[in-house]
């Protein structure tokens, strides 16, 4: 279960896409943005459908 998402990285506001796996229900995972370089947190949320529900990003310090 694979998704591609478009994100905006919370330090440089740089807008890219990336894909998420969310066949492993409600996650969270760190990974790097693709300009700036820093971690990203990613929290991943799923519907009681199993269906991809919201991606929310923030600063990994936070």
């Amino acid at each position: 279960m694979l998704d591609e998402v478009s994100i905006a990285c919370p330090y440089c506001g740089e807008v890219f896409t990336t894909v998420v796996d969310y066949s492993a229900g409600d996650q969270e995972y760190i990974e790097d943005c693709y300009v700036c370089c820093r971690p990203i947190r990613f929290s991943v949320m799923v519907d009681i459908n199993g269906e991809l529900a919201e991606v929310i990003t923030r600063q990994d310090n936070e």
